[in-house]
């Protein structure tokens, strides 16, 4: 699923570790994967990808992931792409 660009993940004690936030129901938020791609495609390493979904955007007013369990996937995208 990460090389799938469906999760991201980091490496912490050797061990990939994901959001559990990035999870809903036991699979990965059907929302993330396209914007993993946005941002990836915009230049973002797959780090900076998942501190960028984790930490409030001030132009969302949240962060973005918060943004994306809140149905604002369309925003959430359209901002990821005018960071390119």
């Amino acid at each position: 699923m990460i090389e799938e660009h469906s999760l991201l993940a980091i490496r912490r004690d050797k061990v990939l570790v994901v959001p559990d936030v990035f999870i809903r129901d036991g699979e990965p938020l059907p929302e993330l994967k396209g914007t993993i791609i946005v941002l990836l495609d915009s230049g973002f390493v797959p780090d900076e990808a998942m501190q960028w979904l984790l930490e409030e955007e001030e132009s969302l007013g949240v962060a973005p992931i918060d943004a994306l369990l809140a149905g604002r996937k369309a925003e959430v995208r359209r901002v990821a792409q005018a960071l390119a």
